[in-house]
């Protein structure tokens, strides 16, 4: 994995998809992974909330839309996409299932990534009688954009709800290593490729 990535994820995301196929990223920031899709020969596009990040990401030739995405995504037509891309996101957004739907809705698959709360560190600090703080979850209780906290076991349990389909999962830790054993207690961060039909 690069090192030059500002975010682990990316680099588990961009192995998953192949040249000349096509990525809607929400709340794709200032456009990082796009640009690293596009140099791969990855053809995207995002939707980000923040005019200043939308600015920016049309400033690094980024296609890209302002739009929220508890609206859902009503502008675009079903299978849309080849992917539809949520990273670090999930735990932001209201209504979970409902996104969760409408991304399979316009993609063939979706590759969700978010802070796992179940990692060991968490524990720790929630046993401590704190909220954690950490690369992962780098906000204080009351300045977090957060509205969830989950767990790998959660979503998993939200995706066989939902009959979603588990494709592909991959779970680091802090430094961005993978993690292949006790992954709910030893990873940070989890990335999965999902589709439909459980």
């Amino acid at each position: 994995m690069s090192h030059t990535l500002k975010r682990q994820d990316f680099g588990v995301i961009a192995s998953w998809m192949k040249p000349g196929e096509t990525v809607l990223d929400l709340g794709c920031g200032e456009g990082e992974l796009l640009q690293l899709l596009d140099a791969r020969g990855i053809r995207g596009w995002g939707v980000e909330r923040d005019p200043g990040h939308v600015l920016a990401a049309v400033e690094n030739g980024i296609n890209v839309l302002q739009g929220d995405l508890e609206a859902g995504l009503a502008g675009f037509e079903d299978n849309a996409f080849d992917h539809v891309v949520l990273s670090r996101t999930l735990q932001t957004v209201r209504h979970t299932q409902q996104i969760l739907a409408e991304m399979l809705r316009v993609g063939r698959e979706a590759v969700v990534s978010f802070p796992n709360f179940a990692y060991w560190k968490n524990r720790m600090a929630v046993m401590g009688g704190r909220m954690p703080v950490s690369d992962d979850l780098p906000y204080q209780w009351y300045d977090t954009p957060n509205v969830r906290f989950f767990t790998m076991l959660d979503f998993e349990s939200l995706c066989a709800g939902m009959d979603v389909a588990i494709r592909d999962r991959l779970v680091l830790d802090e430094r961005g290593a993978y993690v292949t054993e006790e992954q709910n207690f030893l990873g940070s961060l989890a990335v999965y490729r999902i589709g439909r039909g459980g």
